[in-house]
């Protein structure tokens, strides 16, 4: 039986108390028969929170924002935000509150976030509310990506309402619990910037070093290095997401984070076939944020942070301009870097390579994976059984068998080496069409399937017996694959 009280819940507000500017207090709406659907009793344990005392009534209520330690100021957030290329001045937390800081295990600060707590003044004219679908989508892909090393926040719980919101129908309300390193966005940076406080934009950026880039106050230009690392920091997160076949879906600059995380998980999808113009979102039918355009969706977001950020970086705006370009321009660099890396992790090819002849492997590699559509996930896994034993399950998967053999006599003549390949190419991921089963399956009471795709994509790199389905491709009359806001 846990005895943690309350009182041992320890929720700084630093945000609040030194950037009052950009939140306003407020709190959740009171749920009269909260259920906890979901909890990541690990996550609870490194945050200091004991798991036991959380599956209490009181350790839900504090799930959902209507029991809030003392001294704990929840605030809305503000930011702004370019949505899909238009400037919205004032967005901010519409249906979430921040309701404050942890310091975890390993000393780090991490926020403590809550999702369809109902209607903020940020709202808009929006409910306020989530649903347990949408909710329990975003805790599967969080975990996931977690596992799967990709930086992200976290999901601690998914607690039902007992209220029903509307939508397309009525469906069951549920708040998220997540967990991040912050909510800093660059939304954030526009926000403050669009105020002309001046004084309040340095204040922003130096929250923002201290919080996740401790190495620039050190620097000759704090403020230019802050810059400098958030364009690294997304030019290795993004890198993560291709090589992976992750479609983000809403890259708007407001879910653009300051610390390299990965952030709001709504029309996301992995991908099945291989497609470059891959787009899964409803919203985004112009393919602004199609699997291939990542990259220069995420430099585009950066220039706006370098915009909103030029009075800090030089008081002469000709040369703010020019340091802040010189900078973005090593984005390009960055990402390829960091994806060609990647792909030669994928394909186990030696370090000593010539850069060359590795290019060659991948270009002509995935001109053979996008004409044929090949499942992207299970090529590169089945890739390591051909480099260990010379197995067939890779050259199934294509219809151009022969344009494989050429390819994978040149492949397999310079040593590529198996067991680093499955160190970096999962078995499992969240599959659309499994995510989709455990959320319809969730939303009528039935969480065993979460649970078994849950103990698959929390591992995703170890094989096991009984997880086969959990590893499989979708059957063939799956899709066209859509996925929503759930807002």
């Amino acid at each position: 039986m846990s005895t943690q009280p309350l009182s041992a819940v320890v929720l700084e507000s630093r945000f609040a108390q030194e950037l009052g500017e950009l939140s306003v207090p407020w709190r959740a709406d009171d749920v009269a028969d909260p259920r906890l659907l979901v909890l990541n009793e690990p996550l609870a344990a490194e945050l200091g929170l004991d798991p036991e005392w959380l599956q209490s009534a009181e350790g839900v209520r504090l799930l959902i924002g209507n029991l809030v330690p003392q001294g704990a100021v929840p605030v809305a957030q503000a930011y702004s935000g370019h949505q899909f290329g238009w400037y919205a001045p004032s967005l901010g937390d519409g249906r979430a509150l921040l309701l404050g800081e942890l310091v975890d295990a390993g000393g780090r600060r991490r926020d403590l976030h809550l999702k369809g707590i109902g209607r903020t003044p940020f709202a808009r004219g929006a409910d306020g509310l989530a649903a347990v679908g949408p909710m329990l989508r975003e805790y599967v892909l969080s975990e996931a990506m977690h596992a799967l090393g990709v930086p992200t926040t976290r999901s601690l719980a998914v607690v039902a309402t007992g209220r029903q919101v509307r939508r397309e129908s009525l469906l069951p309300g549920a708040v998220l619990a997540r967990v991040a390193s912050s909510h800093l966005r660059v939304g954030t940076f526009q926000y403050a910037r669009a105020t002309g406080d001046i004084d309040l934009l340095r204040r922003l950026a130096d929250h923002a070093v201290a919080r996740h880039h401790p190495g620039a106050a050190g620097a000759e230009h704090p403020h230019l290095a802050l810059f400098e690392a958030v364009v690294a920091a997304q030019a290795s997160l993004v890198a993560r997401w291709m090589l992976l076949g992750f479609v983000h879906g809403v890259m708007n600059t407001d879910n653009t984070t300051v610390s390299g995380e990965t952030i709001d998980y709504g029309p996301c999808a992995f991908l099945d076939a291989f497609d470059p113009a891959a787009v899964y979102s409803s919203v985004d039918r112009g393919g602004r944020y199609a699997f291939r355009n990542q990259p220069v969706a995420a430099q585009w977001n950066l220039a706006r942070l370098a915009e909103a950020m030029l009075p800090l970086l030089h008081e002469d705006q000709d040369r703010a301009v020019s340091l802040a370009e010189e900078a973005l321009e090593a984005f390009p660099r960055q990402y390829s870097a960091a994806w060609s890396a990647g792909m030669r992790a994928k394909l186990g090819l030696p370090q000593d390579l010539d850069d060359d002849v590795a290019s060659s492997l991948v270009d002509d590699l995935l001109v053979l994976l996008q004409q044929d559509r090949v499942d992207w996930t299970a090529f590169f896994r089945a890739l390591g059984g051909t480099a260990r034993t010379g197995a067939h399950a890779a050259r199934d998967l294509l219809l151009d068998r022969r344009g494989f053999d050429t390819w994978a006599e040149r492949w397999r003549a310079v040593g590529p080496d198996p067991e680093a390949m499955d160190r970096v190419n999962p078995v499992y991921i969240p599959r659309n069409h499994l995510v989709e089963e455990a959320l319809s399956a969730a939303v009528e009471g039935d969480l065993d399937p979460l649970g078994r795709l849950l103990e698959a994509v929390t591992a995703p790199y170890d094989e096991r017996p009984g997880l086969e389905r959990c590893a499989a491709g979708p059957p063939e009359d799956f899709g066209p694959y859509t996925t929503y806001c759930g807002t």
